[in-house]
This record gives C-alpha cells, structure tokens and sequence, in this order.
C-alpha cells in the first residue's frame, strides 16, 4: 500500500464532511469532501482517488445511484471501492447498498478506528487484486495465450443458459438479456466455478459476504430465491440450483466454455 491514499468523501452534512476529513488525516490518508454526486464526478475526473466515502441520503441523486453509475460497464471509475457510510441501518439497506456494489457498509454513528480499518482492508484487498490481475495479465504475451486461459473467455453456458462474463448478464435460451445484481453475479459465478460440487452455506457466504458475512448469512436463501427465479428455476422443484439438504446448494449441470470467436 502506498504512504498516502486519496479518499474521497461525499456527504451533504458539512460537520460530518469537516469530522471525517479531519479524523482521516490524522491516519494518514488524503482525504477530500464534497456535498453532492455532481462534485463527486468533478472531483473523480480531477484526481486518482482510492476510495470513495459515500453516504446515501444524500440530496438530489442519492448515494445508491450514485453507486450504480460508478459501477457501470461504461463508468471509468468503475473499479474505484465504496464505502457506504449511513444513519441507515436495517439490514434491507446494508444487502441493497452492498448489492449495487459497495464493498463495505458502516453504519452511523461509527467509531473513527473500525472505519479506518475498514478502509485499510478494503485498500489491502483492491491493492492486492491489481497486482494479481497484472501478473496473470503480464504472465505470457497475448499472441502466446493457452486457450483455456481464463481472461480469454467471454461466456460461460450451463443447460440452455449462457453467462456473459464481461457484461455480467444472463442471457437466456431465446438469447435475451437477463439483468444480475452484483450479488446474484458473484453468486452465480461461483456456482458456474463449482459445477456438480455441493457447495456449503460458509463457502457462499464467505465468497459474496463483501467481508460482512453476518449481513448474507440471513439472506443467502433470499439470494438464491432470486437468482432462481432469474433463471426460472422452479423453487420447488428446482433443476438448476438444487438444495442439499445440511450442506448446502448445488449447481447440477456442466459448465462449458466458449471464446470469444465462438459466438
């Protein structure tokens, strides 16, 4: 991690803005706060921030949608972490916020050394996927790629179903798009990892916890309630997901994949 990291803040209360700001550089980060979505875009074209700071109940664009335009396929600060900061508190809000992408939520009032931690480990694990992604990048040149390297797949089909792996969608057996929430993607993409494999309610909720697995240990079962019905897998008598009972959940059928030039 680097000496100083740039944070940005985006809160319409000006004593919490000022507070943060403050407390934040007393640990060492370079903190900056704004009011709005709009000096939130401004300040994201003018620097190379690390972590945006964003509260929801913000006026005008709140801070959800706010959240989804950065995490946008067009959005260049797509890869950009979010720490949702908020006087909301149910668990409805912490499972929409973290669905839309954020990678933590903490709830106001807050203590300034849990958020700092969070911060830290949010930076630890965005860090550490870069420089992960650029050795798997940078580990043979382009012309030279095995074919079953991972990075060079763009679907993956399961049944009739096929997962677009650099949009993010479903698309179904009559070759319509199907939306995924950030959840139902990553939940899905494990499966589509594990095919035929039981796995375990730990194992799915470590891996789409976004390190708050208290919050997705009560909603895996309404995450897969939801995925199933995005791909019309009938609950009761399901084909795709299928549940072990004591164990777990299970995707039943093969995963194949296809290149780009397949399509």
């Amino acid at each position: 991690m680097s000496d100083t990291q740039k944070i940005l803040i985006v809160d319409d209360d000006l004593e919490i803005r000022d507070l943060l700001v403050k407390r934040l550089k007393t640990y060492g980060f370079d903190a900056v706060a704004v009011d709005c979505g709009k000096r939130m875009a401004e300040e994201l074209d003018s620097g190379a921030y690390s972590l945006v700071i964003l509260d929801i109940m913000l006026r005008g664009e709140d801070g959800l949608s706010l959240c989804r335009d950065v995490r946008s396929s067009n959005s260049p600060y797509k890869g950009i972490p979010v720490l949702f900061l908020s006087a909301l508190n149910e668990t409805a809000d912490r499972i929409v916020g973290l669905e839309l992408g954020g990678d933590d939520y903490l709830p106001k009032p807050f203590e300034t050394r849990e958020l700092v931690a969070r911060i830290k480990a949010i930076l630890r694990r965005s860090e550490g996927h870069e420089a992960k992604s650029g050795l798997e990048t940078g580990s043979m040149p382009p012309e030279r790629e095995e074919p079953s390297a991972p990075h060079a797949l763009t679907l993956l089909r399961f049944g009739e179903w096929k997962l677009n792996l650099a949009a993010r969608h479903l698309i179904d057996p009559s070759g319509l798009v199907v939306p995924l929430s950030a959840a139902e993607y990553r939940l899905l993409t494990f499966f589509t990892e594990h095919p035929q494999q039981v796995l375990t309610r730990d194992q799915l909720v470590e891996h789409i916890a976004f390190r708050s697995p208290d919050i997705y240990d009560r909603s895996l079962d309404a995450q897969i309630s939801r995925l199933r019905a995005k791909l019309r897998d009938n609950a009761r008598n399901p084909e795709i997901i299928l549940t072990m009972r004591g164990d777990g959940y299970m995707l039943a059928m093969p995963v194949y994949h296809e290149r780009a030039e397949d399509i």
